[in-house]
């Protein structure tokens, strides 16, 4: 009994200086503030991928009763450490963690969100801080409302902004490694502009103007609540994240005095490849990649971010890029990931990897299916680092 009693006294010790040297470095990681640019923290980040399907699953349809019944509604498993840590481990540098704040948030004109719901993107964001990756954390489709940000502009700005001051006083304290982002791809509305209406006057302006104004709110919102978030590195989202219409004259980057800003596009080129897996009545199916023809588009698109963004002293990071569908060969898939994250890591810009539970991660396991493809993907970023 009392060789027990010593074991646990010595076991407990233990336990209680493991923690503070696992504490010691969370608060060293986390919470620290760094004199270091948006373009050094970016080329820091190497290469990403996203928690898709996950914090960001929506629709009327979901008993939303929990946090996790929203969690797990488009097919992922609860989240865990151990699934966070395999990222970190296979090499990815930053974590983007997309969110449907919308989902449990009050319907009283308050716009007040759920504390259960942000509890626990602040655990999953914290699991994933601890690896000592960047995380970005936005506001995603979230139900769709702000596809509809024309319709009532001045109430749709209140929410907007509301949202973002909780989202940015809940996270206040951490460090430089977590970045908030805009939005994702809403941000640039049809139904005062379509690009193949052939109208390019007043319309495309007050559309642009539009996307324009809700960024620097996003600024303005996340600046003012203080604390680490009047340095933090903030990604603002392009004109649907479509890299022409970001690239065109009438997008203007904010306006910021901390000057930590960098832009967000994805790529999805030709999306009748990487998207489209039976013909459509806007496309044809895709099934091969690497002709003269992806790849000139390819190069064109990069050099367009790069000449429009890098060159001026814009980081550029390609939230999404990826390659679905039943339609194609597994080599054609790990083929267009490759040339297309190289591209983009050769101009400077970082590529994050879209993936949800049933494509590259198995969380319910812990590990990539094909780690010998995520070790190719992701060499140029361990190169550079080992030099």
């Amino acid at each position: 009994m009392h060789r027990g009693i010593i074991m646990n006294s010595i076991i407990s010790a233990i336990l209680a200086v493991i923690m503070t040297v696992m504490m010691s470095g969370c608060d060293s990681s986390n919470n620290g503030m760094r004199d270091i640019s948006t373009m050094d923290v970016v080329r820091e980040m190497g290469y990403g991928i996203n928690l898709g399907n996950t914090l960001e699953s929506c629709g009327d349809w979901i008993n939303g009763s929990s946090p996790s019944s929203y969690e797990k509604a488009w097919g992922s498993p609860i989240i865990t450490a151990e699934d966070i840590q395999g990222y970190a481990d296979a090499g990815f540098g930053v974590l983007r963690i997309p969110v449907a704040w919308s989902n449990m948030m009050a319907d009283d004109g308050t716009y007040t969100i759920n504390p259960d719901y942000a509890d626990r993107v602040q655990e999953v964001v914290d699991m994933a801080l601890g690896t000592g990756m960047y995380v970005i954390v936005n506001i995603h489709y979230d139900n769709g409302w702000i596809s509809k940000f024309p319709e009532n502009v001045d109430e749709n700005m209140k929410r907007y902004t509301t949202m973002w001051k909780q989202i940015a006083e809940l996270f206040r304290d951490r460090g430089d490694k977590l970045v908030f982002e805009s939005q994702n791809e809403a941000l640039g509305w049809e139904s005062l502009w379509n690009r193949y209406s052939g109208t390019n006057g007043a319309e495309k302006q007050s559309s642009y103007d539009l996307v324009n104004r809700v960024n620097q709110a996003f600024v303005d919102t996340v600046r003012a609540t203080g604390g680490n978030n009047a340095k933090r590195h903030l990604l603002i989202s392009g004109y649907n994240t479509d890299i022409d219409l970001t690239c065109d004259e009438l997008f203007k980057m904010p306006s910021d005095p901390a000057g930590r800003l960098a832009v967000s596009v994805h790529y999805y080129n030709p999306s009748t490849l990487t998207i489209l897996e039976k013909d459509a009545d806007w496309g044809k199916a895709k099934t091969d990649w690497g002709s003269e023809s992806d790849i000139a588009e390819l190069n064109r698109c990069m050099n367009l971010l790069k000449t429009t963004f890098i060159d001026n002293g814009i980081p550029v990071i390609v939230g999404e890029y990826g390659c679905f569908g039943k339609n194609k060969t597994r080599e054609t898939k790990e083929s267009y990931m490759l040339d297309v994250s190289s591209a983009m890591y050769e101009i400077g810009a970082c590529p994050i990897l879209w993936d949800t539970s049933g494509d590259e991660y198995d969380r319910n396991n812990a590990r990539f299916r094909n780690p010998e493809f995520i070790e190719k993907l992701i060499a140029p970023s361990r190169a550079e680092k080992e030099q």
